[in-house]
């Protein structure tokens, strides 16, 4: 019987060690990130038939276990992978919410002062000091304007770098995986007695991978995971791991796509299934806001620029010349696709900036028609042939001609504000007087007045624009015209008020003229004090210039920074949700895999206590062998 009961006491003492050692594992891995808390599983050894009954044979420990849940450890780290793409999303964002909305940094300063100094050419249009003052203020919204560029440019620069940054740990965190799968293909002979250790370093490289691009986990059967990312993309399969690439989109060098390595070439991954993760973060930023906040910008350059320059050119300088551009316009990008087969270039350019939306466009050609597609809402249209007009961009060949299968980005505005210039530095140049001079004859009987007029748009060069014209009346309801350099009308009908258009200007005559009135349409020499031009100028202020005729230059720049600052609120209230949905998670999962020390203290007793008991079980047997002996002495 004793040695029955040195049997009982050895098993006692080795489950109370096996507890012991993985009580202290335990207490040591407390502060480990990725530990999941690990427990002994025991039975009783198969009991020993005897006359009497069964007598137990004590207790053997079958293994060691993770307190571990699949679903609860999914579930944390779905959240934390959206948790990431809320974080990253918002730290870009934030950025962009800074500088436009900021009151001296923004552009709203800027357009306030250069249209105040226009205001101030129109009311001293001869006084040289307010001419240089509008073009000081003209040279600083431009320069403001390519500083909001440049900052645009600098997070777009970010984005890419931290994608770059990001997919090198995406494919270490793989590789490390793929590394663990081996090594526990090797040490894990028996499916029941796993190596939770290395589950634990792989479940932690996956938790790390997941924040960057999001995963999917499946396990197999071997003990191994393979890892997938986006729509079901494979990322590690067993022991081997894809590597996945950052490289210039086809369509725009500017813009880093991520793809696979595969066989020396790059698949690209389609964006739209990469939805979380910092990645998927970075990549929603870029297309939904820092995208669109360029292309709003760049809107307000070009529309500026051409309602300005459209302006300039119907006046006349200090010099008695008519205006020239006092913005250098900027002109839309194109860019050809790297797959393309032909030589051919499409080039773009803004015929209407009023029809301008903030979208880019694909132009693709299938060997019969051309698809140009408004990539903001992926609406095409189709043509038989080129140059077309799509919201106020004229697209056309420059040379060559397209393939089957060829295709070309064109954006019309995102490096507009970029690209914006003073045209101008002499400040005689800037027409702040219109070129015509309108007067009526003081030898007049009748009760007429003549307008000032004004010049009509398209802007000028009209040939015969500053030829005298001389309109006489013949009666109260007829007049003559002579000078027009285009024919001599006679007997014209008079309608009171009506305008009269000749040469690239408008007039209004009004009231009741006799016969012999003369009025006559001149070019406006001498005319240094005339602020009229300059007067027009500075209504584009308030003018519904663009967005189909709704919106000003401020107001189209309140609604950038309305939508910036709505978003960027938006996601921060969500980010702060999503950051307690992790709390929420972490805790249910920590409740059922997280150390507990209180706990792992009582363990360390009892598993203390059962092995002071086994040892005494032992003594007590070898006092009773002793026993035995001495009795057959």
């Amino acid at each position: 019987m004793s040695v029955g009961i040195y049997s009982l006491g050895i098993s006692g003492l080795a489950a109370a060690q096996a507890g012991l050692v993985t009580t202290g594992h335990n207490i040591t891995n407390a502060g480990t990130a990725g530990y999941h808390r690990q427990t002994i599983q025991q039975s009783a050894v198969t009991p020993l038939a005897t006359g009497s009954g069964f007598f137990g044979q004590g207790v053997q420990v079958e293994s060691v276990v993770r307190a571990y849940s699949q679903f609860l450890d999914s579930q944390l780290g779905q959240a934390n992978a959206q948790a990431s793409y809320y974080s990253a999303y918002l730290a870009q964002l934030s950025q962009i919410d800074n500088v436009v909305a900021d009151t001296q940094a923004g552009l709203s300063p800027a357009l306030q002062d250069f249209f105040a100094a226009t205001q101030a050419v129109a009311a001293h249009p001869a006084d040289v000091p307010s001419r240089q003052s509008l073009l000081s203020s003209g040279a600083a919204l431009t320069s403001r304007f390519n500083a909001l560029a440049a900052r645009f440019d600098e997070l777009r620069s970010g984005v890419n770098s931290q994608l770059s940054n990001t997919v090198s740990e995406v494919n270490s965190y793989a590789q490390q995986i793929a590394a663990l799968n081996g090594r526990i293909l090797l040490v894990q002979q028996n499916p029941n007695q796993p190596p939770n250790d290395l589950f634990d370093q792989r479940d932690l490289l996956v938790a790390k991978l997941n924040t960057l691009v999001g995963a999917t986990v499946t396990p197999q059967t071997d003990g191994t995971v393979n890892v997938f990312i986006g729509n079901g993309q494979n990322l590690v399969v067993g022991r081997q791991a894809m590597t996945l690439t950052v490289a210039p989109a086809a369509d725009d060098p500017q813009r880093l796509q991520i793809g696979y390595s595969m066989g020396g070439n790059t698949v690209p991954l389609n964006e739209s299934s990469l939805q979380s993760g910092a990645v998927g973060g970075l990549l929603a930023f870029r297309a939904n806001e820092l995208d669109a906040a360029q292309n709003a910008l760049g809107r307000i350059a070009v529309g500026l620029a051409q309602a300005f320059n459209d302006q300039q050119r119907l006046g006349q300088d200090l010099n008695g010349a008519l205006g020239g551009n006092f913005f250098t316009p900027p002109a839309p990008s194109v860019f050809a696709n790297s797959g393309n087969t032909s030589g051919a270039v499409i080039t773009a350019s803004i015929s209407s900036a009023g029809a301008l939306t903030a979208s880019d466009y694909r132009l693709a050609y299938d060997g019969t028609n051309y698809a140009v597609t408004r990539l903001s809402d992926n609406t095409t249209t189709t043509y038989a042939t080129l140059p077309q007009t799509v919201d106020g961009v004229t697209i056309a060949i420059a040379s060559g001609t397209p393939a089957s299968g060829d295709s070309f980005l064109i954006e019309p505005t995102r490096n507009a504000a970029r690209a914006l210039a003073m045209n101008i530095s002499d400040p005689a140049k800037i027409a702040a007087a219109a070129p015509i001079r309108t007067a009526a004859a003081g030898a007049n009987t009748g009760a007429a007045t003549l307008s000032a007029g004004t010049v009509n748009t398209p802007p000028p060069p009209n040939a015969n624009l500053q030829n005298p014209v001389t309109i006489t009346f013949t009666g109260p309801g007829t007049f003559d015209v002579s000078g027009t350099g285009t024919g001599n009308p006679t007997g014209v009908a008079y309608t009171a008020g009506g305008s009269i258009t000749y040469n690239g200007w408008t007039v209004q005559i009004s009231g009741s003229p006799a016969a012999g009135d003369v009025f006559t349409v001149s070019s406006n020499s001498g005319g240094v004090a005339d602020g009229r031009n300059a007067l027009l100028l500075a209504g584009l202020q308030t003018s519904y210039t663009l967005a189909g005729g709704t919106a000003t230059f401020q107001g189209a720049y309140s609604q950038m920074v309305s939508m910036i600052g709505n978003k960027t609120r938006q996601i921060d209230v969500t980010s702060q949700a999503q950051n307690t949905l992790v709390d929420q998670a972490t805790q249910v999962q920590q409740s059922l895999s997280g150390v507990n020390l209180d706990e792992e203290a009582a363990n360390l007793l009892r598993y203390q206590q059962a092995y002071q008991a086994s040892g005494k079980m032992l003594q007590i047997a070898s006092s009773l062998f002793q026993t035995i002996l001495d009795l057959g002495g």
